[in-house]
């Protein structure tokens, strides 16, 4: 039986690639910088919580990492641990470096000093890219990162690749466009806008504020996102992946979207609000997956319509 460390196993990511590893077999690990008072609510509404071991673990502290590695000794281990919000890391640049820089780089020199016979993913982004301009960004796209989210996760990435390239680890980083599920909390903007929407249309007579709707995304669906990230770590040599749909709409076609499903006139019920505008933000991001449909094998089946309709 294969035995793997998810780190951040109650997130959404790290909720849905437990219950993937589970149902392959796998014995699955997941931390939390303090197990026994997390709830761990997401792996409960999978019906997965007395499957997953949960351990303590503060990824940007070296001893704590090399402590869980050494009593785990997983054969394959997933980052995804870390700040999860662009808009946060405005507020919080400093922990956002530390959570995810930092952190990465522990557990690169943690698997190094073990022995290196590990199989390490790490959750990039597609927040690196930065502003496209139309151009869908591929592996080769250079990073042009506009937050302190994407800083960090820009660090993370040159540094899974440096220790890839310097001591021969099997790590791989994941640069994942946006991916959506019920398992999102409302402080994501689908989120918001799917449950708000719903809301009102079972009487609520609240209004929806966002910040710029000109933006577009590709959002795809999580559940789906997670087999790529376990794909990567089976091939027989390391490297990074762009995983996405391909489609990207603008934050407004999706508030169109949502609204229309619970039949109602969006106009009627939104408003801009521009102190909900971040100080840099990525106009348009578009992706360019097909080097995970080659080599993996991988392409996106859920588009945001779809996406709309799991929602809500």
């Amino acid at each position: 039986m294969k035995r793997a460390l998810i780190c951040g196993v109650s997130g959404q990511d790290g909720t849905y690639l437990a219950k993937l590893l589970l149902d392959k077999g796998y014995e699955v690990f997941g931390t939390s910088r303090d197990a026994q008072i997390t709830s761990f609510s997401n792996l409960a509404a999978l019906g997965i919580r007395e499957r997953v071991s949960t351990v303590s673990m503060a990824p940007n502290d070296f001893r704590s990492v090399i402590t869980v590695l050494n009593k785990v000794q997983p054969a394959e281990i997933y980052n995804l641990a870390g700040q999860t919000s662009v808009g946060l890391s405005f507020e919080q640049p400093v922990e956002a470096m530390e959570s995810i820089g930092a952190a990465t780089l522990n557990m690169l020199e943690a698997i190094r000093f073990l022995g290196g016979g590990v199989r390490f993913y790490n959750a990039g982004s597609s927040e690196c890219f930065g502003d496209v301009k139309g151009t869908p960004a591929s592996e080769e796209t250079p990073f042009h990162p506009r937050s302190p989210y994407a800083v960090a996760k820009c660090a993370a990435h040159w540094q899974v690749a440096n220790y890839r390239e310097a001591y021969g680890l099997f790590a791989c980083t994941g640069i994942l466009f946006n991916h959506e599920s019920p398992l999102r909390p409302e402080r994501f903007v689908t989120q918001k806008i799917v449950r708000v929407a719903k809301r009102i249309a079972a009487g609520s007579k609240e209004k929806l504020e966002l910040g710029n709707t000109d933006v577009v995304r590709d959002w795809g669906w999580a559940p789906e996102y997670v087999e790529a990230m376990w794909l990567m770590l089976q091939q027989d040599r390391p490297d990074d992946y762009v995983v996405a749909t391909g489609q990207s709409v603008s934050l407004r076609d999706f508030i169109v979207m949502a609204f229309e499903r619970f039949g109602l006139d969006w106009k009627a019920h939104v408003a801009v609000n521009k102190a909900l505008f971040r100080p840099l933000d990525i106009l348009e991001s578009r992706a360019d997956p097909g080097k995970s449909a080659r080599v993996l094998g991988w392409s996106a089946r859920t588009h945001v319509k779809d996406v709309i309709a799991q929602l809500g």
